[in-house]
């Protein structure tokens, strides 16, 4: 069996059962900012707590199975083996979960994301995949209980999307979805293809943790408001009032237009979300560009540069070139059923903490 942490976990344990109790404090409601903090880091202690308490049981389980065995009853001494037999292996994964849930988190893996997909090379069969791709998305968090909000879309002339953003809000949304980022490509014979030849063609997936204002402050000074008609494909003016709205991060160059609402106030609150996410990614990079070269190559950093998956309609076929992952089912993957990859690329990185921890 492992060395699990005893203390340390009875100490986290304990933690956990102040801040439920602060939770109650009008002092802490009362103060807005305390119980975000509060409600927050009860959130991310509590996959914590809910395994030590399983793995405390199941000691105590073992426990008492294993000080009957010198037992002269002979049924009781069966019973204690069965209850042993049954209780050993739980205890071995209980013991590998909490390993793994005190490796140091990242900092955004209980965020909301920016979800932001654009098309590359491949011209309409690049805008076509993109938006054939954030639909795929939208079905995945729609059968994981996830909010998926709109921010601004541009479509091309072929019905697809240029590119497309949106907020992706739920319980954990960075933990799963920060492995997506990323080159995907997609290999088919397009629909104005008269001879059936297969063409390769690339859209960007961006997914960036949201940040909020405590965490990137935007002084007004940095900041240049332009505004316009929004439009449509090819350029037509949607409407003749000022709604869309482009800012523009003056120290950095980032700029950031939404034109979704018809609303110029509530464009700019979007594009300001935009925004700090961005600026939060930026200082992300920063940091990250510090690590050795081994942290560098995870895929947490969801470097767009590196093509991480491959979709080939004719085969019916996904592969996932970080892990080697090949899947026969391309048609349940576009409608949502993301999980085999989830899962393999969650345990696989997990693996690779680990190691770095031992």
């Amino acid at each position: 069996m492992a060395i699990i942490p005893i203390d340390k976990l009875n100490e986290i344990e304990q933690h956990f059962e102040q801040l439920n109790a602060d939770m109650a404090n009008p002092e802490v409601i009362a103060d807005s900012e305390r119980y975000r903090k509060t409600t927050k880091t009860v959130s991310e202690l509590g996959d914590v707590v809910e395994v030590f308490r399983r793995y405390k049981d199941l000691k105590s389980r073992f426990d008492g199975a294993r000080s009957m065995l010198s037992e002269t009853d002979a049924d009781l001494v069966e019973m204690a083996r069965m209850e042993i037999a049954e209780v050993e292996p739980e205890i071995a994964k209980a013991e590998e979960e909490l390993q793994l849930l005190l490796v140091p988190k990242d900092p955004n893996d209980f965020k909301d994301v920016v979800l932001e997909i654009r098309a590359g090379a491949g011209g309409d069969e690049a805008s076509l995949f993109a938006a054939e791709v954030f639909r795929m998305y939208t079905r995945y968090a729609e059968l994981v209980g996830w909010k998926v909000e709109v921010l601004d879309v541009s479509e091309s002339g072929a019905g697809g999307y240029k590119d497309v953003s949106a907020i992706i809000s739920g319980k954990k949304v960075y933990s799963v979805m920060k492995y997506e980022g990323g080159v995907h490509r997609v290999q088919r014979v397009p629909a104005t293809e008269a001879q059936g030849r297969i063409h390769t063609s690339t859209i960007t997936v961006a997914v960036l943790p949201e940040a909020d204002e405590v965490e990137v402050h935007i002084e007004q000074k940095d900041l240049r408001v332009d505004t316009f008609c929004s439009s449509g494909p090819g350029g037509q003016s949607v409407n003749t009032t000022y709604s869309a709205v482009r800012l523009t991060h003056i120290p950095t160059g980032v700029v950031v237009s939404m034109q979704d609402e018809k609303s110029q106030i509530k464009n700019r609150e979007k594009a300001m979300r935009v925004l700090r996410s961005r600026l939060y990614e930026l200082e992300m990079e920063k940091q990250s560009a510090a690590l050795s070269s081994e942290r560098k190559s995870m895929v947490g950093s969801g470097d767009r540069s590196e093509k991480i998956r491959t979709y080939n309609f004719k085969e019916n076929r996904v592969t996932d070139h970080r892990i080697g992952l090949t899947i026969h089912q391309l048609d349940q993957v576009m409608e949502g059923k993301l999980d085999p990859f989830i899962s393999a690329l969650t345990a696989h990185y997990n693996a690779e903490k680990l190691k770095s921890v031992d």
